[in-house]
Parts: structure tokens; sequence; C-alpha cells
């Protein structure tokens, strides 16, 4: 018989467990012979040596894909519970974000993972490319990315405010509502890879910003992920 405590750490106690702890149930099936009483950021666990072993050695599957990712949803959680090999929970490089309703998105195009090497590389990077190839995509997906890895604090969506040498100014309600129509293909990006109430609180709370192009001079960009589109 054997006993352990192991962190959860850093993923967040609700992230870990699932809401009414759908994901410590599922994890609790996986090892039958493993008792398992959670304690804020701990669990300890009591069994066979075998048995509390391979729950530790699939904590630090969750722990890295966390790490990695910056969540940890309950297809990855399965996923690696029932991967049998260290190889077969490997981490799917591809994948820039688990987004809504199952979507894995990823670079596809071999022009698309050129994107994704090179904002990994440096710190402006331009795309140009024809309609519908995925350059705004991909960079919002990098940006999400970006955000959930806390490697950067904000997201500023920004593009020029005037579309066929017409002024906005003639659009109903504040500076937001105008660039709205301008700003949908960023948008319906961000709906496909962020929860709806998230998206929300982070557009209310300025983690998510968005602003027209005249308006950004002398702006600070610390710590934000700036994605200038229609430029």
């Amino acid at each position: 018989m054997s006993e352990k405590t192991l962190s959860i750490e850093p993923i967040p106690p609700l992230e870990f467990f699932g809401v009414n702890e759908s994901k410590l149930k599922i994890i609790s099936k996986y090892f039958p012979k493993v008792k398992l009483i959670a304690r804020g950021n701990e669990i300890r666990a009591l069994g066979d040596d075998e048995s509390v072993d391979q729950l530790e050695h699939r904590f630090k599957q969750f722990q890295s894909h966390y790490n990695k990712y910056g969540n940890l949803p309950l297809k990855e959680v399965e996923r690696l519970l029932l991967s049998e090999t260290q190889e077969e929970a490997q981490v799917d490089d591809s994948i820039l974000v688990y987004g809504q309703n199952g979507i894995l998105v990823r670079a596809r195009t071999a022009n698309q993972k050129k994107i994704v090497k090179a904002v990994e590389k440096s710190d402006m990077v331009f795309v140009i490319g024809p309609a519908g190839s995925g350059k705004t995509y991909t960079a919002v997906a990098l940006a999400v990315r970006a955000l959930k890895r806390r490697e950067v604090k904000r997201i500023i969506l920004t593009r020029p405010a005037v579309e066929a040498g017409e002024s906005i100014g003639f659009l109903p309600g504040d500076m937001k509502e105008k660039l709205d129509p301008y700003l949908q293909p960023l948008y319906d990006a961000l709906m496909d890879m962020l929860p709806p109430a998230k998206l929300a609180k982070h557009l209310e709370e300025g983690v998510i910003q968005i602003a027209p192009l005249g308006f950004m001079r002398g702006r600070t960009l610390d710590h934000a992920f700036v994605i200038l589109d229609e430029a």
C-alpha cells in the first residue's frame, strides 16, 4: 500500500477538477484501485505502488499540457488517460488552440505553418496573401495561444478605420460599434477559440482591446499581442 500527496499546480482547481468534479470522476474511473482525496491544490492518492506511480505520471502529463496551452480540456484528459505509452501521450505540437465545440485550431497549410514559425522567432511579422488563405485566423489563434500561455497580458486588434476611401463617421454608435463591421472576421475567429462568457469578460476588462489604427499612435504595447488587420 502506498500513499502520495500530488500537487495539481500550476493548474487552477476548477480547471483540473472540472465542473461538478467531472474530470476527477474520470480519473477515478481510470484508477479504480486508487482512493483520491482532494484538498485544495493537492490530492492524496492511496493505493498499490504501481497504480499510484502511474497516476503520478499522468499528473505530470496534465501539468505539461497546461504549461504549454494554458488549459486542460476534458477531451485531453481522456486522451492522456487512454494513451498506453509515453509516445502516444505526447502533446500534438501542430495544435495552436483547443477551441469551442471540440474545434482543434492548427496551422493546416505550408504558409500557415510558416506564419507560426515566424511569430515564434520574431517580434514583428508581416503576412501577405489572397483572401481566404488563413492570415487573420492564424494570427488570432497565435494571439489566443500566447494569452492562454500567459506570454502576453492583452490582445490588441486594430485596423484602418477607412474602407474604400469612405469615412466611418456616418455609421451609428461609438467607435467600437463603428469598427465592429470591419472587425467581424476577427470576432468570428475569437468566437471559435474562446467561450462566449470569457470573450465578453476579456472585452469588458480590456484584456482584448479594439482600436482603430489612427488611435494607436503613442500607445504603450508592453506585454501585448497586436494584430493589425488589412494593413
